[in-house]
């Protein structure tokens, strides 16, 4: 007996209606993918750029250029709070897709700005805090200067089990232009940010469009070149302490101008200063308030800059910031998480991790 096998065949009406329906549904992924990519165009890119370049320590590099929303930010009224820093990050840079939550503590800090032999301009930074995941981003908008700043993530919710890995754990990190603590951008203007404790809090309310002090970072890292400009800038806006403590920020240009700025009773002041730590240093009531350990390291950065008459190498620089790092016992159990030599001539910075002043990552900013 033999048996015929026959192949079943669609209709044609069937294979022309199914043809339709897969084409349909091809034409709606590529328009979603489209839209998506259009919505993500610079936070992808700059999630493709995330790299983590230190195998034993939680460092990364971030380069976010184009648009990072901080226009929309300042004309939306900016914020009075790390909490509302975070609402709009939520609902401008990841679509309402992520919510942030920046936190904050208190930390201590030293700067120092000198002149070579060869008349460029330096600034030190060291950043002392418990371990932290750290990120160098890299900035280039639309409109303002380029800069290079430092974050420190855990501020953005990431930890030592918790980090800017793969698109999806990499998305926090797109709020980090907006909580940088330090930087200098492509005029060589270099900007830090250090705490007073227990010296209250800055919250200013003259009817201005409002900042914190990572969001005035941002501010003067985008725009200005000279420390006037800074000055000027800071004079439009009120500003609003970050994570509870009391802020001042130390301000140097590449044209050998240096300040601190800080706010007193909701007032801000301008003082002249080379270095500056963690105590004030506005002329009345509130000069040297702030941590005794703070006003050694000042001592000695002065002590440091007298005897070179301010003339200061960039190693010089670095053994300044090594004479004032944590590891000195300063403050037991905290380290200099990073400390940084700002080049404002050469727009290039020395940077080393968690003191370990052997390895050196240098950047510049194109």
């Amino acid at each position: 007996m033999r048996i015929v096998c026959k192949l079943m065949r669609w209709p044609v009406k069937k294979k022309k209606f199914f043809s339709i329906v897969f084409a349909a549904i091809l034409a709606v992924l590529v328009v979603l993918i489209i839209v998506i990519f259009s919505m993500f165009r610079n936070e992808l890119n700059a999630i493709k750029t995330i790299k983590k370049i230190s195998d034993d320590k939680n460092l990364y590099t971030m380069e976010y250029n184009g648009d990072y929303g901080f226009e929309a930010f300042l004309k939306a009224g900016g914020a009075s709070s790390d909490n509302e820093v975070a609402k709009f990050l939520s609902r401008y840079i990841s679509k309402g897709y992520y919510t942030y939550d920046i936190e904050g503590t208190k930390n201590g800090c030293s700067t120092i700005a000198a002149v070579n032999s060869e008349g460029k301009f330096m600034f030190g930074r060291n950043f002392d805090w418990i371990d932290c995941t750290s990120m160098i981003v890299k900035t280039k908008p639309e409109k303002g200067y380029a800069s290079i700043s430092t974050v420190n993530l855990d501020f953005l919710g990431y930890n030592k089990d918790y980090q800017p890995s793969g698109i999806i754990n990499s998305f926090l990190a797109l709020g980090a232009p907006f909580v940088p603590l330090d930087g200098m951008n492509e005029m060589g203007l270099c900007i830090a940010d250090l705490i007073i404790e227990d010296a209250g809090e800055t919250h200013q309310n003259t009817e201005k469009i409002d900042l914190t002090t990572t969001t005035a970072i941002r501010l003067i890292l985008d725009n200005a070149a000279t420390v006037e400009e800074a000055i000027k800038l800071l004079e439009q806006y009120d500003m609003h302490s970050s994570n509870g403590a009391m802020h001042h920020l130390a301000i140097a240009d590449s044209y050998g101008n240096s300040v601190v700025v800080e706010y007193i009773d909701n007032e801000m002041y301008v003082t002249p200063t080379q270095f500056v730590t963690n105590f004030f240093l506005t002329d009345g009531k509130n000069y040297g308030f702030g941590s005794e350990s703070s006003k050694i390291r000042f001592n000695i950065l002065s002590d440091i800059y007298n005897q070179n008459n301010g003339v200061l190498e960039e190693d010089d620089i670095k053994s300044a910031l090594i004479s004032v790092s944590q590891s000195k016992s300063f403050d037991p159990g905290w380290i200099s998480q990073w400390s940084i030599v700002f080049n404002q001539s050469d727009k290039k910075i020395k940077f080393y991790h968690c003191e370990d002043y052997d390895k050196e990552y240098v950047f510049s900013i194109d």
